[in-house]
């Protein structure tokens, strides 16, 4: 069967701004080759199996010239794949899409092509910086940095918005052709590196200063700059910049899948979140501790689960023996509200939960509980503290630990830590929300980098762990759930840039 490409628009740099039909593209594609300005963050709604082929431009570098990005895209979709091609913004804004969509006609390809949201739209909104506007202006003029001959100076002058794309380098010289075709040098102007994006990084200045303003900042490419009264505009309308973390770099060390409560949280206030997964969640290599007690279910009088993940292993294991939620004929315990979820997720009710993400929390909550003779499951991991079975047994209770998986360090930790901590800026914040993510962190992290950690923990079980590899803490959460770590980083107030 004949292939399909579907040449997407990426967006602007916020990858939750891609179209709806673009991620559907995505999550079917065998195939996806993706330019420089697309969020990396993207390519992960591809299937695992899909081909991610980088052939990126930059102004000195380009990975594949035009002609063979054509002939990639074409040869896979004559393979039979469904070929996405991951564009920067929009493909038919200065994105050479339209070139594209004609190699591939001419050679018989099936094409669809799929908006994106282009820079300066994105830059409009989250800039604060409306392109058009009723008191202001009714036209906006695109035009190109890159071929300045081509580019007739008089009625851009006149422009009453007038944004550049890709004009960065080029900038002292277009300042000076618009002044000399007659635009005034105290137009309002602006220039943004990375719009949508948490390093978002903003330049405001009369026209004429601009270029020097720029320069003393450093800004570098992608840049898009937008000049006209609607730029005044930005003080009231720039909402982006005034989220309480925008600008923030953050550190999440929870497993991979698992983070994207808390990463999210994080994002939608302002932050920008680097994933950075120190446990990774396995089955264990014997199960038979948990068959066997599988195998008498209906025997225990209270099972108590300690985390999500032992309730999925817990209910993967007991699939698997034969048996059935049916054989349950005891009480049921969680440590917190995310733990009770996913047990009233299965349709069972938890008759008692702890008030706080911790071992001491579970006993505290089951102290009126007559456990003298009882038989209790305790279905959790297979490294964990020994407080509440402990605390258990002396109040008479036959208490059975069974382990329902293990965590473990991901592969190629160590040079991830290393790439994140010694390439760009340091963090602002590490977040860690247990023992064994600060645990191992700090056993694949150079031991200089320990102290220079700016840490932010879930609870005070976490807290001291950290403290014990020399990690500061500089923020707690009272409330020792995700909610409450963010809430502790908020409470610390804003960080200078």
């Amino acid at each position: 069967m004949a292939g399909r490409v579907y040449l997407v628009g990426a967006g602007p740099g916020d990858p939750g701004l891609i179209t709806v039909k673009g991620r559907a593209a995505l999550e079917r594609a065998d195939a996806v080759l993706y330019d420089h300005l697309a969020p990396r963050a993207l390519l992960e709604l591809a299937p695992a199996a899909a081909e991610r082929v980088y052939v990126g431009k930059k102004r000195a570098a380009h990975s594949h010239t035009q002609a063979e990005i054509a002939a990639m895209l074409i040869a896979r979709a004559r393979q039979g794949q469904t070929v996405v091609r991951l564009k920067g913004g929009d493909p038919y804004i200065f994105g050479r899409g339209g070139e594209e969509a004609e190699a591939l006609y001419d050679a018989g390809v099936p094409f669809e092509v799929i908006p994106g949201v282009t820079s300066p739209l994105g830059l409009a909104a989250y800039g604060g910086v409306p392109l058009t506007h009723r008191d202001h202006t009714s036209v906006v003029t695109f035009i190109t940095g890159h071929e300045l001959e081509k580019i007739d100076w008089a009625a851009a002058s006149r422009a009453e918005t007038l944004v550049i794309f890709m004009g960065l380098t080029n900038l002292p010289e277009i300042t000076r052709r618009l002044l000399a075709a007659g635009r005034s040098g105290s137009s309002p102007a602006l220039a943004v590196r990375w719009a949508t994006r948490p390093d978002q990084k903003a330049i405001e200045a009369p026209l004429a200063e601009l270029p020097a303003r720029v320069a003393e900042a450093r800004l570098k490419p992608p840049v898009t700059i937008v000049i006209g009264e609607v730029v005044r505009l930005r003080p009231k309308l720039a909402w982006y910049e005034r989220l309480p973390l925008f600008g923030q770099r953050v550190v999440v060390t929870r497993a991979r899948g698992q983070a994207d409560a808390l990463a999210s949280r994080l994002a939608a206030l302002g932050a920008e979140v680097r994933q950075l997964p120190t446990i990774e969640v396995q089955p264990l290599e014997d199960y038979s501790r948990l068959d066997a007690a599988l195998g008498e279910l209906e025997t225990f009088d209270w099972l108590i689960f300690t985390s999500v993940n032992g309730v999925r292993f817990f209910l993967e294991r007991l699939d698997r023996s034969g048996r059935d939620l049916r054989a349950l004929r005891g009480r049921l315990c969680a440590i917190g509200p995310a733990t009770r979820a996913a047990v009233e997720a299965l349709h069972l009710r938890v008759d008692v939960m702890g008030k706080e993400y911790i071992a001491e929390s579970l006993v505290a909550a089951l102290s009126a509980e007559p456990l003298e003779g009882k038989r209790i499951l305790l279905a959790r991991a297979a490294i964990a503290r020994d407080v509440l079975p402990r605390a258990l047994r002396e109040r008479g209770a036959d208490v059975v630990v069974a382990e329902a998986y293990r965590t473990v360090p991901p592969e190629g930790l160590r040079a991830a830590i290393e790439t994140l901590f010694r390439q760009g800026p340091p963090p602002d914040w590490v977040t860690f929300t247990s023992s064994s993510t600060v645990e191992n962190f700090a056993t694949h992290a150079a031991p200089e980098l320990l102290p220079a950690v700016r840490a932010a923990s879930i609870g005070p079980v976490t807290s001291a762990t950290a403290r014990k590899w020399g990690i500061p803490v500089a923020a707690e959460a009272s409330c020792y759930n995700i909610e409450g770590l963010v809430a502790a980083i908020l409470t610390k107030g804003i960080i200078v840039q």
